[in-house]
């Protein structure tokens, strides 16, 4: 079924010209809906040498139709494909018809939680509460992330702190989020400091020395989920 940002993209000119990197959009919203190759190329319609040849080569053009059947069958729209939204906050699209929201269990959230990302850490400083995004891991039930000493991020050490992750799918109005209670703390003895290197899932976005780990046992864990 044809969605409505799709629908508006068939007088959108630009759809024949993917801005930014097409195929590695493709390939992350394929392996997070956990669809193969074969398996997204026969819903959408095409060879499955085509579609990899999409996702390897940066310079690819595809057709406004095949654009369109991508976005179809990955659940998404033509304008996150193409990279055109990634300067836009998440949620522009309208709301549902028929919404249901829920709440998480602690094992769904906890689930949630493990796989790893980009979530917000809540800390309080002089001047009042600010939240700001972290690359995060789960590392045996507490979440675990890198800052550099004297950062926002920082301040979470020895304090009450909330840490927020999400997801939000705007073609289909529906998402997630789930929010951590805890207490944080630094990670000072050595050999945790490595086991957290070794075992991180990616290194901070932000660049520079980020040489503080700080770990928040969740005390309290609540989620909860929108879905149509």
């Amino acid at each position: 079924m044809t969605m409505p940002e799709q629908t508006r993209t068939n007088t959108d000119t630009s759809a024949e010209r993917p801005l930014g990197d097409l195929g590695r959009r493709l390939a992350t919203r394929r392996a997070q809906l956990g669809l193969t190759l074969p398996e997204a190329a026969t819903r959408a319609g095409m060879a499955t040498s085509y579609l990899k040849y999409l996702e390897e080569h940066p310079g690819a053009a595809p057709s406004r139709d095949a654009l369109l059947g991508l976005a179809d069958v990955l659940e998404t729209t033509v304008s996150e494909l193409a990279g055109a939204a990634v300067d836009l906050p998440p949620g522009l699209e309208q709301a549902a018809r028929s919404p249901e929201f829920t709440e998480l269990s602690t094992g769904e959230c906890r689930f949630l939680l493990g796989t790893h990302g980009v979530g917000r850490i809540a800390v309080s400083t002089g001047s009042g509460p600010v939240v700001v995004p972290v690359n995060y891991s789960v590392v045996n039930g507490a979440i675990v992330f890198r800052t550099a000493s004297g950062a926002t991020p920082s301040l979470a050490v020895g304090r009450r702190v909330a840490f927020e992750v999400d997801r939000i799918d705007d073609a289909f109005s529906r998402g997630w989020s789930v929010l951590v209670r805890g207490r944080g703390r630094a990670v000072t003895d050595p050999a945790e400091a490595r086991r957290l290197e070794d075992g991180a899932h990616s290194r901070p976005w932000a660049g520079g020395e980020r040489e503080l780990w700080v770990r928040v046992e969740p005390q309290v864990v609540t989620g909860r989920r929108i879905t149509v």
